[in-house]
């Protein structure tokens, strides 16, 4: 058998049980569901009426107890009740007694007076029955007596008198037999209906009520749900038939082709470009050819997805020591591992480098203007103070110098301050932050637990932890619109740990990657070998940052 049966076999056979299955299983579920909501319909149309008729005949009772004398509002030529019936109080059905065999509910009620019986107007339990809402079409709740008579007008048949209609169904023998329940079975005209089925819970009444809807009305959605599935599913199966042999025809050419030339590359021809078209038994030849190929090949293509995506710790054996492949492959890993180390040491040192550097020319600028310029102006300000005469000039040639001093001293505090080298980095926040409490209305809260003696944090660490600490004070005030801010820098045996707050907006990590400062930050954290957690909550965030103790 060659391939292009087996494929179309395969296929079809597939698509026709999968179709198959998915429509039973569909058609099935929906009817289930569709029965289990008719018939829950049904008995809370049944529970309903069954209360209603039990409350209008426990209210008539009452009602005809409640008077001392009652007179008989029955016809004896009409209803000729029997002594047995007249000396049991209670409420009774009357109609087997009745001359036209008229449905009629009454009540009996011995006293010293005498025997008080009144009938009930059946018109008001003929209202309840005859309430259709939810019913459908087809649907009719019905009262059955303990001789299965109708003791209810049949919708069906009108002019008929209810006890002409004998009732001997599964749901009225049931009933009778003290069981509430449900099901689907024949009815008093010899049709399948969704029945629901109790007894009235009245002393010395025996009578069944019934609510029932005819299956055919029901199963009206099931029939068309049928046929559509069975037109889709003909649809689907002659369109993968279809699809089937148009795919067997594109995929067994090529195969064949393959199959020749996977031989000539087996033997070692990998530059071989003819094309053969032959019949045969094209499955097991072509596997056969990609055996060998496939010994020799699978462990080094494995070998090589790895190392492709940089998984550099992957282990792989040659096949033997002739395996050219294997050792050049394994000798590609280890170049690769080489120079993965190489350019993340080189990265990190020149990103140190260019951060020192920097950091350097700072403190270069800080120190010419606080000791070149600074002088000078000093100078100039004693000069003015004993040389002009003019005592609103020299106020004002002062202020102006004195306004240029504290420029120039915030300007070599901000570019490097002096306390970082002389005081540390606890000290050296200390001031910034105090200096900054001056000119903003945001509360600022800083927190030194820095060692005051035989501090561990090195001149490189403390510029760097100043740094981030700048550029976030800074991205709060300007960006953040923040109300408060919170910064605790500790210093333990093995780390230091900077942790900052604020409550303003936050931001989205996923766009300031470049922006706010955020990748300087990050950037300073790696060369320290540090880790740093970020929270970008709005209202809540923060930034946790550890660096090593360096010994």
């Amino acid at each position: 058998m060659n391939i292009k049966t087996v494929i179309l076999i395969i296929i079809n056979s597939l698509i026709a049980l999968v179709i198959t299955v998915l429509s039973f299983s569909s058609y099935q579920q929906f009817s289930s569901v569709l029965n289990d909501r008719i018939l829950l319909q049904l008995n809370s149309i049944k529970t309903l009426k069954k209360n209603q008729i039990e409350h209008l005949l426990k209210s008539e009772w009452e009602r005809f107890e409640s008077y001392d004398s009652y007179n008989q509002n029955i016809d004896s030529s009409v209803l000729k009740l029997p002594d047995s019936i007249k000396k049991i109080d209670g409420i009774h059905d009357f109609t087997p007694y009745h001359v036209a065999n008229k449905t009629t509910i009454g009540f009996v009620s011995n006293s010293k007076k005498g025997t008080l019986i009144k009938v009930l107007d059946y018109n008001k339990v003929k209202k309840i029955l005859l309430e259709r809402t939810g019913m459908g079409n087809s649907g009719e709740s019905y009262l059955v007596g303990e001789d299965f008579r109708m003791r209810s007008q049949s919708r069906f048949y009108p002019n008929k008198t209810p006890y002409s209609l004998t009732v001997n169904t599964k749901g009225v023998a049931n009933a009778f037999k003290g069981k509430n329940g449900r099901g689907v079975f024949k009815d008093y005209r010899g049709i399948d209906v969704y029945s629901v089925y109790s007894l009235i819970e009245v002393p010395n009444l025996k009578m069944v009520i019934l609510s029932e809807m005819d299956v055919d009305e029901v199963t009206i959605p099931l029939k068309e749900l049928k046929e559509r599935l069975v037109g889709l599913t003909l649809a689907i199966f002659l369109l993968a038939v279809m699809l089937s042999l148009f795919l067997t025809r594109i995929i067994t050419n090529p195969i064949k082709n393959m199959r020749n030339s996977l031989r000539i590359m087996a033997e070692g021809d990998y530059n071989q470009t003819n094309e053969f078209i032959k019949n045969s038994k094209e499955i097991k030849e072509m596997f056969d050819a990609l055996a060998n190929l496939k010994a020799s090949l699978q462990g080094a293509v494995k070998f090589s997805d790895a190392i492709g995506t940089m998984n550099l710790n992957t282990d792989y054996q040659p096949k033997s020591s002739n395996d050219l492949l294997g050792k050049s492959l394994l000798a590609m890993r280890d170049k690769l591992i080489e120079f993965r180390n190489n350019e993340e040491n080189t990265r990190i040192q020149s990103k140190r480098m260019l951060v020192n550097g920097m950091e350097n020319e700072r403190r270069r600028l800080s120190r010419e203007l606080h000791d070149g310029v600074g002088p000078y102006l000093t100078s100039l300000k004693h000069y003015i103070e004993n040389r002009v005469v003019d005592e609103v000039k020299k106020t004002e040639m002062k202020k102006i110098v004195d306004d240029t001093i504290s420029e120039i001293r915030l300007m070599s505090n901000a570019l490097m301050p002096a306390s970082i080298d002389d005081f540390g980095i606890g000290v050296a926040l200390t001031n910034f932050i105090e200096s900054l409490k001056k000119s903003t209305n945001v509360t600022i809260e800083y927190e030194d637990l820095t060692k005051q003696e035989n501090s561990n944090i090195t001149n490189h660490q403390a510029i760097n932890l100043f740094r981030i600490s700048q550029e976030l004070i800074n991205n709060s005030l300007k960006h953040a619109n923040a109300k408060n801010i919170r910064i605790t820098l500790s210093e333990f045996d093995e780390f230091i740990s900077l942790f900052y707050f604020d409550d303003g907006i936050g931001f989205d990590i996923c766009t300031v990657k470049l922006g706010l400062g955020i990748s300087n930050i990050k950037e300073r954290v790696e060369i320290c070998n540090g880790t740093i957690t970020i929270n970008e909550v709005p209202g809540n965030t923060t930034f946790e940052i550890e660096l090593p103790i360096e010994l």
